[in-house]
Parts: structure tokens; C-alpha cells; sequence
């Protein structure tokens, strides 16, 4: 936050000051449990108070003679964004010494992230879990204090994982034996799914999830299983969505043993993965405690509604200017991370990179409507004893899948009620986003009645709309990435680093973040004794 100048600072100074910094800069409210937060501070300060010693804060403001500075006229880095990307990245170069300011231009941080309570149900606008199995994630929540704030997916969620089939609710088998009985398959189609290990050819660069799918273990496995899971996870048409980039893993495997097989598939891609380092939580409160959380370190400085407007290169970094509540504001930074949508990003560079631009401009989004229904726990005749259930473009095509939340996480709806979320719309039906409410709720609940035997009406009725929820990595998604790679490296100093590279999930969010930080760590260490720096910038992503 400027400072004021001394008494005997320049006419300048006072002019600059009150063009400048008439008021100090919005900031992000305290948590809403203001217990947990100190919670969260005190362990903080007591388990990692030589972090904070290291970190570079605020610089005094000194006298000018010619021109007014002050602690944030100069950044080792400055996030744009304050998503998890921005927030993670942030988390980890201060835990390293360096001075970063993140800029929001919103009230508020977490991005896409927001958890909200009604009538004792919470809803997720977004994310609603996090799958982890990498130890950045774990690092994170482990230092932060987050780690108590988890709260573990619950058992009977884990009992089924069902797909919509012939207007019924199908198991995902799991093992080999149910897998011989399940109808999802036709004989021919279980088959075709073992004789996998035969199959010798290679797909093309580029190849469309739909193609790899099918040509290692056939049409029905992508109809009855991938497909849903695509559109109802990612909101994406496997049709024009790269292999490569959504199914990493699979396309790995490929590419390091030459087959795959019809358990790693089931296991790891609809939702059970064998590692026993993998976890499935969320956090007490929903998703947003983790944003709450990082926020009550105290070690991230974050500035809210800051709209940045123009960047421009000066002395081997970037000077940024933005708009606030209080006027135009502007910093030098060494380092400058992009965490915006790749539209936002694009406008930026504009000026800067005309090609770099272009590449940021044709990524695709999706957008998704969000149904959040409350029932009395008698009105519902399923068990609800999974995580939910998706449904293939066959059988459904608006509604992608529905989560039964309150089967999930504990405090997701109050004692004696269920909380059910629907998606509907994504590339699926992208003229869902549009629709209003009563034919979004009409749509849902004519899916919902037959297959969870409802007999009564829902208590509590939320619907929400995310337009340009989700990146689609459509197209020449992966050529795209490179052609982006290589024109960055033009531009110094500047990172780009949001959910349109590498992943959408928060697991993968945490995880860039922390490359990201590795990265910038790596071109400019850390000074003076600062924990940690060296080695974080050694580490592999």
C-alpha cells in the first residue's frame, strides 16, 4: 500500500499522491469465519515464521527529488488473475522471497471458484473437488494450514459411478467380472475391448479423442463411456477435442508400452485410480475455503478491482497500468504473469505480438448452466449411493450429468436432505446458456424424476450460468501450444499460465501454478537467504 511522503517531499509528490493514492486500494474482505482465518494465520506464522522474515516486503517510501516512489511502484512479479494459477503461483515466489502483488479485476478472488450457502444447502458454482495424486498439491495445503480444512469424499459416494443407459442408471463396472455382465456393452463391443493389446497402429499428431478412443478399444467404448465423461466433465465434444491433451494419461500409455487395457481405462479414467497416493476431498465450507485460506496466510498481497488496461516493455520488465475505484494505477515489474482467460491475455498482447494474439483469440470456451435442486431425503427413492451419474449424448442431448452432492460431502445439504447439481448445455448444446430458468429446471427434472424416483417437489431451486466456463482444447490444440511457446519467447519476463494450458481441474491449477513459480525462480533467483528458492527452482514439474 503507497505510503505517505515526508513532510519535506516535492509539490510533485503531493500532486502524485493525490492523483495516485487518494485512498488505499480495494482489498478482498476477511473470510467469512474470521476464527478459521486467524486459525490459519497463527499456524502459518508459528510453523513457517522464517518464511515470512525472508519474504521482500514493502520498501519504505523515501523523499523524491524529482519523482515520488513508493513500496509498489517496483515488483520482483506482479500475477494478473487471481484464480487458483494466480494465487498458487503467488503462494510459492513469496514463500521464496520475492515481492508479488496479485491484481484481480473483480471484488473478489477464486476466478471461477465460488461456494454459496442457501437455506443450509452449499452449492459450487464451479469446481466441486479436487482428485489429487501430485505432491505440489499436498506441499500447498500441508504449508497453508489447509490440510485441516479438508473434508474426504465420502464412502458410499465410492460405491458406484453410473452412466445413463437405455433410460436406466448403469454401473461403470470396475472389475473384470462385472464388466462380463454389465449390459453397457454388447458382446461384440467386449470383445473389441480386449482385443486392444492387438491393435498396432498409432494415431496421427493431433488425433481427436473420438479417433484414439475408437481405434484402440472401439465405437461403444467411446459412445457408452468416454464420450459422457468428455462432455461431462470438461464440456468438450470428443469428436474435436485433442487425445493428447485431454486424456494424458491414456495417450502416455500409448505412447510409452504401445497398448492400453480395458481395467486402466475404466480405473483411471472414469474415477478409480489405483495409486494409493490418490485422494478425492474437498474442504469444509466448499471449494472457496480453499481461496479463504490461502488469503489468511497473510502471505499473498492481493489488490481486487485493478482492470488492467495497458503493458508496456520498459527497463527489461513490464510496467502495467490499471483502472481502480481510486484512478489509474500503475507498477514496474520484473516479472509479469498473465493467470487471465486467454481473451483477456490476447487483448494485452496485442500490441506487443499480433501472431500471439491471434493464437490466444481462437481458443474456444464452453459455457454450462448449473441446476442446484434441494429435496427432503423422503421424496427421493434412489439410494444415491455414488458420486452421481453421467449421461452419453444418446441418451440426454442437453443435460451432461448430475452430482449428488449431498452423497459426496457431509455438510452439503442440511440433516434429512439431499442436494442434487445438473450440468446442461457445454459444446454439447451451447444454446443451453441461453434458456431461462423454468425450461433449465423443466429439462432437469424430466431427466431426474424417472431415474431417481422422485415423488415430491424440490425445497430449494438455484440455477446458475457460467458462460465461458471451460477452455475446449479443440482443433490443432497441441500446435497451438507450441506455435504460443515459441512466440512468448520473444517477450522476456512474461508468463502465460492459465486453465487453457494443461488442464482445467484444480489439481492441474495447483500444479502450474507451482511451474510457473519454478519457472520464474529458475530465470531470476531469489537474493539474500530467502528459504527454499534455489531448490524449488530446481525441481521438476
Amino acid at each position: 500500500m503507497p505510503t505517505s511522503s515526508p513532510a519535506s517531499a516535492c509539490r510533485a509528490c503531493a500532486i502524485t499522491r493525490k492523483q495516485t493514492s487518494a485512498s488505499p486500494p480495494s482489498r478482498v474482505s476477511s473470510p467469512p469465519d474470521r476464527r478459521l482465518a486467524i486459525s490459519w494465520a497463527a499456524n502459518s506464522w508459528s510453523r513457517c515464521g522464517r518464511d515470512f522474515g525472508a519474504m521482500r516486503l514493502a520498501r519504505p517510501a523515501t523523499a523524491c527529488r524529482t519523482k515520488r516512489r513508493t513500496a509498489m511502484d517496483e515488483l520482483d512479479v506482479l500475477v494478473i488473475g487471481a484464480g487458483v494459477t494466480g494465487l498458487a503461483a503467488a503462494w510459492w515466489l513469496t514463500r521464496e522471497g520475492k515481492s508479488v502483488v496479485v491484481w484481480e479485476a473483480a471484488a473478489q478472488a477464486g476466478g471461477k471458484i465460488g461456494s454459496t450457502q442457501h437455506d443450509g444447502y452449499l452449492t459450487e458454482r464451479a469446481a466441486s473437488m479436487v482428485l489429487n495424486f501430485r505432491p505440489e498439491v499436498n506441499e500447498l495445503l500441508r504449508e497453508s494450514g489447509l490440510e485441516r480444512a479438508k473434508t474426504a469424499r465420502r464412502r458410499e459416494a465410492e460405491a458406484n459411478r453410473y452412466v445413463l443407459h437405455r433410460g436406466l442408471l448403469q454401473p461403470v463396472p470396475m472389475r473384470l467380472g462385472a464388466l462380463l455382465r454389465s449390459p453397457l456393452w454388447s458382446l461384440r463391443g467386449k470383445l473389441r475391448m480386449f482385443a486392444e493389446p492387438l491393435v498396432l497402429t498409432r494415431g496421427g499428431k493431433g488425433e481427436s479423442v473420438s479417433a484414439f478412443i475408437t481405434r484402440r478399444l472401439g465405437k461403444e467404448v467411446l459412445d457408452k463411456a468416454i464420450e459422457p465423461f468428455i462432455a461431462g466433465t470438461l464440456a468438450a465434444d470428443p469428436d474435436q477435442t485433442c487425445a493428447a491433451a485431454a486424456l494424458p494419461r491414456l495417450a502416455a500409455l500409448e505412447r510409452r508400452f504401445g497398448s492400453l487395457t480395458a481395467g486402466v481405462l475404466m480405473s483411471r479414467i472414469l474415477g478409480r485410480n489405483s495409486s494409493s497416493g490418490t485422494e478425492v476431498f474437498s474442504f469444509r465450507g466448499g471449494m472457496n475455503t480453499l481461496v479463504e485460506g490461502l488469503l489468511a496466510t497473510g502471505r499473498l498481497r492481493l489488490e481486487t478491482r485493478h482492470s488492467v488496461q495497458h503493458l508496456a516493455r520498459e527497463r527489461g520488465g513490464w510496467r502495467v497500468s490499471a483502472s481502480t475505484p481510486q484512478g489509474e494505477r500503475s507498477v514496474w515489474a520484473r516479472q509479469l504473469v498473465l493467470a487471465t482467460p486467454a481473451a483477456n491475455a490476447a487483448r494485452l498482447l496485442l500490441a506487443h505480438d499480433a501472431e500471439l494474439a491471434r493464437l490466444l483469440q481462437g481458443i474456444e470456451y464452453a459455457s454450462v448452466a448449473l441446476v442446484h435442486l434441494g429435496f427432503a431425503r423422503q421424496v427421493v427413492g434412489h439410494d444415491l449411493n455414488a458420486t452421481g451419474f453421467l449421461a452419453p449424448r444418446a441418451e440426454s442431448p442437453v443435460l451432461t450429468g448430475n452430482l449428488w452432492a449431498s452423497t459426496l460431502f457431509p455438510d452439503r445439504a442440511p440433516a434429512g436432505k439431499v442436494l442434487l447439481t445438473s450440468y446442461l448445455g457445454g459444446a454439447r448444446a451451447p444454446q443451453a446458456i441461453d434458456w431461462d430458468d423454468s425450461r433449465l429446471v423443466a429439462e432437469t427434472l424430466g431427466h431426474l424424476s424417472p431415474l431417481i424416483k422422485l415423488h415430491g417437489e424440490p425445497e430449494m431451486l438455484r440455477v446458475e450460468r457460467q458462460h465461458a466456463a471451460l477452455p475446449l482444447y479443440h482443433g490443432a490444440y497441441q500446435a497451438r501450444m507450441q506455435a504460443l511457446a515459441v512466440r512468448l519467447k520473444a517477450l522476456p519476463g512474461l508468463y502465460l499460465e492459465a486453465s487453457y494450458r494443461e488442464g482445467v481441474s484444480v489439481r492441474d491449477r495447483i500444479v502450474r501454478g507451482h511451474g510457473v513459480a519454478r519457472a520464474i525462480l529458475a530465470a531470476d533467483p531469489p537474493s539474500g537467504a530467502a528459504r527454499g528458492g534455489a531448490s524449488l527452482a530446481r525441481q521438476g514439474a
